[in-house]
């Protein structure tokens, strides 16, 4: 006999770690669209189809299911792929069978990821109320609040309203129901493998205050807040749900952004992750994790070797202000104004003396700040010190 499972889409590798992504009540696996690719390029990425919505059949579940009912559902999935460990995010009540399989399945999750979710939902009589008017009315009324619920004002996505409109009726009560009775927040202390949780600032339906609440609980977990994003954060700020998971997932953007504010300065890397916007994010993104994940974290080099051919390319190509950056960065690096004076006496012979000229005018106007800077801070010092034995 042919199991039935639920619908799902594969992207990337086979042989790539896998990823299980989880959609929200009332969407498909599209809620996923503007994230799932980029992450199947480092990731077998699996999204799934709640029972009676997308492609997944409606009877896979019955009136009063429980959210462990659709985790069993998405273990015989990923049991039916071949797939025995796996990372996995979830929005809303695709985060609840996450948590769920955290506590209860913990030897399958490798990390996980809890998006726009809770570890309860607000008490089960409004969504057993709201399972009871689709069974009798239908899925119609509720598209009048949908943008509402799922998005800030302005802002919609066609394709998940669609989701909504086609959705199973009696497959969507079922799965209020198992809102209804979800409460895992006497067990989110036992959840041990390692955990993420994305808020949206501007979530009505799982305010940031669920999602703190779950982060406290949980031991060693990280919390992220999207402003500017709603319930439904990967179809609203796809880049940043991205480069939560890509920070989770592998790791490189955080260990990227340890290098990046050792070599170029706390200050400076503050200020530009001041500055960044939704427009300029994904090049943060690009720079965290290749730039300085990849590339100034690689051992071949000492931190050294790469500031002096950092600063002869710069001096190649006139990017002097980049270069003003790099020479601070080549002294936190331990280069002395000597060897800096050298290397830019070296790019005189190979990148023309014009070009050198101005790489020196630039290299001595930034030693000469840190100069004063440093005898500012010792001048500093010895008034402290003065002052203490003074009053001592």
């Amino acid at each position: 006999m042919t199991m039935t499972l639920l619908d799902h889409l594969e992207e990337g590798p086979a042989s790539a770690p896998p990823l299980l992504l989880g959609p929200s009540l009332g969407t498909s696996h599209a809620l996923w669209d503007a994230v799932a690719p980029e992450l199947s390029i480092t990731h077998h990425v699996v999204r799934w189809d709640l029972p009676g919505h997308g492609g997944s059949v409606p009877d896979l579940v019955g009136p009063d299911a429980t959210v462990g009912d659709l985790a069993a559902l998405v273990l015989t999935l990923a049991d039916a792929l071949g797939i025995g460990r796996f990372a996995y995010a979830g929005v809303s009540l695709g985060g609840a069978v996450g948590l769920h399989l955290a506590v209860h399945h913990p030897e399958r999750l490798t990390s996980l990821a809890v998006i726009c979710s809770s570890a309860h939902f607000g008490g089960g009589a409004p969504w057993r109320e709201r399972a009871e008017r689709v069974r009798r009315e239908g899925m119609e009324w509720l598209l009048e609040s949908a943008d509402a619920r799922w998005f800030t004002p302005g802002f919609t996505v066609p394709r998940l309203i669609q989701d909504l409109r086609e959705a199973d009726p009696g497959a969507y009560a079922a799965c209020c129901d198992a809102l209804a009775a979800f409460d895992l927040r006497d067990r989110l202390a036992d959840i041990a493998v390692p955990t993420l949780l994305v808020a949206g600032r501007q979530d009505p339906a799982t305010p940031p205050a669920h999602l703190r609440e779950i982060a406290d609980a949980v031991p060693g977990a990280a919390l992220v807040e999207l402003p500017g994003a709603s319930h439904l954060a990967p179809a609203q700020c796809p880049q940043d749900v991205l480069t939560a998971l890509r920070t989770q997932l592998n790791g490189a953007p955080a260990s990227g952004m340890a290098a990046r504010r050792e070599v170029l300065g706390e200050a400076h890397v503050d200020r530009a992750q001041a500055r960044q916007t939704p427009f300029t994010a994904r090049f943060q993104d690009f720079v965290s994790r290749y730039a300085w994940g990849e590339i100034w974290t690689d051992p071949t080099l000492s931190r050294r070797e790469r500031s002096m051919i950092t600063l002869t390319a710069l001096v190649a190509h006139g990017h002097y202000d980049e270069l003003a950056l790099h020479v601070r960065a080549a002294r936190r690096n331990g280069l002395t104004p000597e060897e800096i004076g050298a290397v830019l006496l070296q790019t005189s012979v190979y990148c023309g003396v014009p070009g050198a000229n101005s790489a020196f005018a630039t290299a001595q106007r930034v030693l000469a700040e840190e100069e004063k800077d440093g005898k500012t801070e010792k001048d500093e010092k010895d008034v402290r010190v003065a002052e203490k034995e003074e009053s001592g």
